[in-house]
């Protein structure tokens, strides 16, 4: 098995007022789950922190049970299984973000869906697996509102992410790796990212050799100091101070 460090912080929530985090990490023998909750279309609904536990836990009994299955599938049933329990509809119902990894004997899958990314260290250098549809819509001012978010979400032309609606996982970003030329993974929810693609402290490159010198936490500590010195979104706008952080290493060899 391959080595595994994880270092999570909990951010704030719109209302700057601190609460536990909606990130959600599963470690397995064979694989890795990361789920970052998406706040609630609206406020009589669960929270996305809520919505996350729930599919992190049934994720991580598909991939128990089936542990060569197709991920995309796993995150299909899943979804299903978690909203018909719980009574959950499409287009009103909490959402996350899924990132995962498996490995087999010879090779590593990921999966992504929504904002939360993969990094994987192969022989030929870092190869990123994202799915960069609300960077997207954001980046061209089409996600300005709640509304506008609730009209794109989990639609064409829109962005996709895990709720009510199993199809949805159809819309994941895969890819797989012979497990041989693999090094290194990170795996990171927004929080983290953000440091990346928008603060630009720092590139993956950078990441993996400030967790391995120095620990996952000092990541989360970069980035954090970054937004502390930009407490009211100036030179970095953001609708929270500080997001919920989650990051993964795992390290092959």
């Amino acid at each position: 098995m391959p080595a595994i460090e994880v270092a999570e912080q909990d951010g704030v929530g719109a209302d700057g007022v601190p609460r536990p985090t909606e990130d959600y990490v599963v470690v397995l023998d064979n694989a890795v789950v990361l789920l970052d909750g998406a706040t609630a279309p609206s406020p009589e609904l669960p929270s996305g922190g809520w919505y996350a536990g729930l599919l992190s836990a049934r994720l991580a009994d598909g991939l128990r049970a089936a542990p060569e299955a197709d991920l995309a599938a796993v995150l299909a049933a899943s979804i299903a299984s978690v909203a018909e329990e719980n009574g959950l509809r499409p287009g009103a119902s909490p959402s996350s973000t899924v990132a995962m990894v498996r490995w087999t004997a010879d090779r590593l899958d990921g999966l992504v869906l929504a904002d939360s990314p993969i990094v994987v260290f192969a022989r030929s250098g870092p190869q990123l697996l994202a799915d960069d549809r609300i960077a997207s819509l954001r980046g061209n001012g089409e996600l300005q509102t709640g509304r506008d978010v609730r009209l794109r979400r989990n639609a064409e032309g829109g962005f996709w992410v895990a709720e009510a609606d199993p199809a949805a996982a159809g819309r994941a970003v895969t890819a797989s790796w012979p497990l041989a030329v693999v090094d290194t993974v990170l795996m990171a929810t927004d929080g983290v990212s953000t440091g990346v693609d928008d603060y630009h402290l720092f590139d993956w490159p950078q990441v993996r050799s400030l967790a391995r010198e120095h620990g996952p936490h000092a990541v989360l500590k970069a980035v954090r100091e970054a937004e502390e010195a930009d407490p009211h979104g100036v030179r970095w706008p953001r609708p929270k101070r500080h997001d919920d952080q989650a990051l993964v290493v795992v390290e092959f060899r």
